[in-house]
């Protein structure tokens, strides 16, 4: 299915029905990463599965992903499908996204469930990292990709995971440079919302990976204590929803239900 915002498609899914889920994906996934766990939510859920700005089937909107544009599609979806309510869980960016909703559109958030993803804004030394990866991106995206997605993993599962590794960068080499550029800037000026967070305190569970290598256990620790939000960390990096798979999945249920 598709809506249109600014008259562009952005594609969704949906699938079960009861009460709203919105699944977020990260940067250089889709929301087809989601399928494992949408085939048991669904059974209780209504799961809403969204393609992010130049991910998946939804088109690249501009030059800059902003946060906030992608949570106002998302918003788009939820009004087409006539749900004024919606539990939220996202992945790394796919978190940053339901932040940025929960901050534009606080009165549809039921809960936040932020998965290996943070409030913080990017630190000075992160994002000249960003700089250079739109550097390597522009000049070799294929390298950049395969290098990307592998690192994300914990070193004990970089072998274990290989074969989902393949299949994921396969995938992500089909973005074209210029989404993948646009989303590095959207993802390197997003804002700081540790307010935001703390807001929705008593609705969000932060979980993590205990040797994720981008959002550090220290910094997730240091969140958690900041804002008052329940931290759950699992075993592995930064992809929880495939590291982690069944405990995460029994986590979410938990949360979810309650």
């Amino acid at each position: 299915m598709e809506v249109s915002y600014n008259n562009r498609p952005v594609h969704f899914e949906i699938s079960g029905a009861g009460k709203a889920v919105v699944l977020l994906h990260g940067f250089l996934e889709n929301s087809q990463i989601w399928n494992p766990t949408v085939a048991t939510l669904n059974k209780n859920f209504l799961c809403i599965n969204i393609d992010l700005f130049g991910h998946g089937k939804t088109l690249q909107q501009g030059d800059q992903h902003k946060m906030s544009e992608m949570a106002k599609a998302v918003n788009a979806v939820l009004e087409k499908l006539n749900v004024t309510e919606a539990a939220f869980l996202g992945h790394s960016m796919g978190g940053y996204v339901a932040l940025a909703f929960a901050e534009l559109f606080p009165e549809k958030v039921h809960r936040l469930l932020l998965l290996n993803s943070t409030a913080y804004t990017d630190s000075e030394a992160r994002k000249k990292v960003r700089e250079r990866a739109i550097r390597l991106v522009k000049q070799n995206k294929e390298a950049f990709v395969s290098m990307a997605i592998k690192n994300l993993f914990s070193e004990v599962n970089k072998n274990k995971f290989s074969q989902q590794i393949e299949a994921m960068v396969l995938e992500a080499k089909k973005l074209s440079v210029e989404a993948v550029v646009a989303s590095l800037r959207g993802l390197k000026e997003r804002e700081n919302r540790v307010d935001v967070l703390a807001d929705f305190a008593k609705k969000t569970y932060l979980l993590g990976g205990e040797e994720d290598p981008l959002i550090l256990r220290s910094s997730q620790e240091q969140l958690a204590e900041e804002t008052g939000v329940p931290l759950v960390l699992f075993e592995g990096g930064h992809m929880s929803y495939l590291e982690a798979q069944e405990a995460l999945l029994a986590k979410v249920q938990f949360i979810l239900n309650k």
